[in-house]
């Protein structure tokens, strides 16, 4: 399937099982079968990333919420918050094939202006682009941010 290509991202046990033409993988944060699209393949890798390798908790996780934005709903894919419900990390995945550009960006911005992140990361997981909110903008990292944050 088109959906599971190799990431710049660590290894990931998955739990797959396919029905007619169909694979699903159980989501390691909603605990429940999804449909393994290429952007579902990226998100499931993220989530084992962020929680098995950097300790952001599962629990503070949010995959897929609702945001109302200029009258529009839209979905964010991942977003991680810290206990007082503030947005510490907010990611956009894209398919492997999707290149992370000007438009991904814009996207983006959508869902930040509504959660006010420190940190924006798009990705299609073989590209990163990882980001801090700045008072006077963004400052592009080279790395993923720690948890919990400081100060």
């Amino acid at each position: 399937m088109a959906a599971i290509v190799p990431l710049n991202l660590p290894k990931t046990k998955l739990n797959l099982t396919q029905k007619g033409e169909v694979i699903y993988v159980q989501c390691l944060a909603r605990k429940k079968k999804i449909i393994l699209t290429p952007e579902e393949w990226v998100r499931q890798h993220f989530i084992a990333f962020f929680t098995d390798e950097l300790g952001y908790p599962k629990g503070l996780l949010a995959i897929e919420k609702k945001l109302t934005y200029g009258g529009l709903e839209k979905r964010w894919d991942l977003a991680v918050f810290i206990p007082d419900q503030r947005c510490f990390l907010l990611l956009e995945c894209k398919a492997p094939s999707i290149p992370i550009n000007q438009a991904v960006f814009e996207q983006s911005l959508t869902y930040f202006k509504g959660l006010q992140s420190n940190y924006l990361v798009m990705s299609n997981g073989v590209e990163h682009v990882i980001l801090k909110k700045e008072k006077t903008g963004f400052k592009k990292l080279n790395y993923f941010p720690a948890y919990p944050p400081t100060a």
